[in-house]
C-alpha cells in the first residue's frame, strides 16, 4: 500500500427516524441511484413490520433482526506452503454491519413477494424470529469456520 487509507465519510442519519444505519442500509439497497426510492420501500417495509408483529416501534425489530444477521467469525483464504486454506477470523464491527445489510437486502430480492417492501418486510420478520435465508447464511458461514477451526494457527 502506498498511499494512505482513504477516510471514513460520515453518513448523515435519515429523516424520519434520525439514525445513519437506516441511510446506511437504504445506501446498500439503492439501485441506479434512485435514493427517495430506496427510502420509501424502507419505510414501507418498516410500517409493515410494525403492523405485522403488532409492536409501535418497527425499526427496533429490524435492529434486531440486524443483530440477529449478524456473522461474528469468517473464513479468510491463505496460502500456506502451495496449499490454500480457510482459515476462521474475527470480524471487524463495521464488516459485521456491512455483512448483514447485504446478507438481508440479497435474500430478499430473492423472495417471491410481490413488492420489495413486502420482502423485505418478511425477511426482516423472519430473521427477528431467527429464520429465513439471511440468518441460514451467518449459521452457514460459522458452520463454515467451526469446521476449519484446526487451521487458525495459521492466522496473520
Amino acid at each position: 500500500m502506498r498511499k494512505t487509507r482513504a477516510k471514513k465519510r460520515p453518513i448523515l442519519p435519515d429523516p424520519r427516524f434520525n439514525d445513519p444505519l437506516v441511510t446506511r442500509f437504504v445506501n446498500m439497497m439503492m439501485l441506479h441511484g434512485k435514493k427517495d426510492k430506496s427510502f420509501a420501500i424502507f419505510y414501507e417495509a418498516i410500517e409493515r413490520v410494525s403492523e405485522k408483529t403488532e409492536t409501535s416501534n418497527g425499526l427496533e425489530v429490524w435492529k434486531e433482526a440486524l443483530t440477529n444477521v449478524m456473522p461474528h467469525v469468517e473464513v479468510r483464504s491463505r496460502r500456506v506452503g502451495g496449499a490454500n486454506f480457510q482459515i476462521p477470523v474475527q470480524i471487524r464491527p463495521d464488516r459485521k454491519i456491512s455483512l448483514a445489510m447485504k446478507w438481508m437486502i440479497l435474500y430478499a430480492r430473492k423472495r417471491n413477494e410481490k413488492t420489495m417492501a413486502q420482502r423485505l418486510a418478511n425477511e426482516i420478520i423472519a430473521a427477528a424470529k431467527e429464520e429465513g435465508a439471511a440468518v441460514k447464511k451467518r449459521m452457514d458461514v460459522h458452520k463454515m469456520a467451526e469446521s476449519n477451526k484446526a487451521f487458525s494457527h495459521f492466522r496473520f
